[in-house]
This record gives structure tokens, C-alpha cells and sequence, in this order.
């Protein structure tokens, strides 16, 4: 039965990660701009436009629901014709996998960066993820995926972390940021960790409380952490670049040919 399993799981997960009919989205970076500004070990959040992507978004509280690490433009062989491969993510169906930049040039995407990670590291973390390039998630347990079909009945805040987290664990991990959370992880860098308050040993500060970080299991981690952690700076390439206000082209409204008919019609009213 194990085969059999398996294979509904596949099906499950094909169905779960293709877009969602009549969904939109309209980038607010170019590609190119997100070429100029991204550093390796950098996290790339994505707004997914999946059917997945929804009630992740709902458990999460948060815009992002995809977070992909960004590991350069010659880490990985490509062809001249070819687009580097410059973004190792989790993908729920294919597993561990490589993609390039322009794979998400249309969705909405925010950066993440590591602050003070020394390059030793940063290097640490990117050859961490492409080791792990083609490995494959067990889709045998296909209540993992069934739940996320569906509808998001309402979830106390408290549990909506441990509900993506329950099952056989191996879909989870590919729809979190599992991966990413373990890179990091192997370098001892803190993304989010549980901080604890403990009396300080110390006798001449008996009124000092000592602040213990404790490491937050890997597949507990999602996309928003990344966002809302304190130990990573939001990286914006409109302002990273150099922005100048006063060097955006507005276009006027009464040039607009519907404007100009529809003023022409008021005066003659």
C-alpha cells in the first residue's frame, strides 16, 4: 500500500501547488533590481499564488508563504543560453530543487538578510542548501496534504504554529522553511529563538536576570519568521539603489483620453 499512498500523495501535492485560478499578481520589483541588490545567504519571501499558498498564508497571519535562499550566480553550472540558477528552495511536489531568479519575477517577493554573518558562514549556509539539491519528501502520508483541502475553520493563534507542523513531518517541511531554518541553524545563527529570563549565577548580581536563547525545533519555522526576525534586515532595492522622488514620470490624467472625453462631456452639461 505504500506505493499506492505514495502516489496520491503526488497527485495531492500536483494539485496543491498549482495556481490558483483568476489569482493576480502585479511585482512591485523588477528582476533586475532584485539581481543588483540580492546576496548570497540572502531569503527571498514570496507571496505564492498557489492553492497551498492560502491557508499557509491564514496559519502564518502573513503575506508570505514561500521562502527561498539565494545562493549566487556561480555556485551552480548553467548553460550559456540557460539563466543562472541563483535560488535553492523546498518545492512540496519536486522536492529540493534549484531555480532561477526570473521563477518568481511575477509574484510579490521581499529580502531577508542575515546581519553580520561573516562570509566563512554565508558560504556555510549556501553549500549547506546545495547539498541538499534532489532530495525528495515522503508524500506516503497523505493526511499531511488532505487537510490543506480543506477549508481554514478558525484556529486559536496559539496552535496555528503546531498545525503545520503535525503529521509524518516531510510534506511540512517543504511547504516551511525548514531548509533554510537548518542552514542557518548549522551555523549557530539565531532567526528566531525562544528567549528565556533565568536568574543570573552570578552573586554580586543576584538581581540580574540572564537572557538564554533556546534553539526553536527547524520544522516549526515559516516564511514570516524570516520577516519579523531581529536578527534580519528587510532589504528594499528601490531604496537600497538610491531612490529620488522627484525622478518618477507621473502621467497627468487629463492627458488621458478617457479623461479628456469625460471632461468634454461635463462642459457641455
Amino acid at each position: 500500500m505504500g506505493w499506492l499512498k505514495e502516489k496520491i500523495g503526488h497527485k495531492l501535492a500536483r494539485y496543491l501547488t498549482n495556481p490558483v485560478p483568476q489569482t493576480t499578481q502585479i511585482t512591485t520589483i523588477s528582476q533586475q533590481q532584485l539581481l543588483e541588490t540580492l546576496q548570497p545567504a540572502d531569503v527571498l519571501l514570496v507571496e505564492g499564488d498557489t492553492r497551498i499558498s492560502i491557508p499557509i498564508k491564514y496559519l502564518t497571519q502573513s503575506t508570505w508563504s514561500h521562502a527561498a535562499l539565494y545562493i549566487g550566480n556561480t555556485q551552480l553550472p548553467y548553460e550559456s543560453w540557460q539563466m543562472p540558477l541563483t535560488l535553492v528552495e523546498a518545492d512540496l511536489e519536486e522536492g529540493v530543487r534549484a531555480v532561477t531568479l526570473a521563477h518568481y519575477s511575477h509574484m510579490h517577493t521581499r529580502i531577508c538578510r542575515p546581519i553580520g554573518l561573516t562570509d566563512e558562514d554565508r558560504q556555510k549556509v549556501v553549500d549547506f542548501v546545495i547539498a541538499r539539491i534532489g532530495h525528495q519528501y515522503d508524500l506516503k502520508n497523505i493526511f499531511d496534504l488532505a487537510r490543506y483541502l480543506l477549508p481554514m475553520a478558525p484556529v486559536p493563534t496559539r496552535f496555528r504554529r503546531r498545525l503545520l507542523a503535525l503529521g509524518s513531518g516531510d510534506p511540512t517541511r517543504a511547504i516551511c522553511s525548514t531548509l533554510i531554518a537548518q542552514a542557518f541553524q548549522s551555523v549557530n545563527y539565531p532567526i528566531l529563538p525562544v528567549v528565556k529570563r533565568e536568574w543570573s549565577d552570578d552573586p554580586k548580581r543576584s538581581d540580574y536576570y540572564a537572557e538564554v536563547y533556546q534553539i526553536r525545533h527547524h520544522s516549526l519555522y515559516t516564511p514570516r519568521d524570516f520577516d519579523i526576525s531581529p536578527f534580519f534586515d528587510i532589504i528594499k532595492p528601490t531604496i537600497e539603489n538610491g531612490f529620488d522622488y522627484h525622478s518618477i514620470a507621473w502621467r497627468n490624467h487629463s492627458d488621458e483620453p478617457e479623461a479628456t472625453e469625460h471632461s468634454k462631456q461635463l462642459q457641455q452639461r
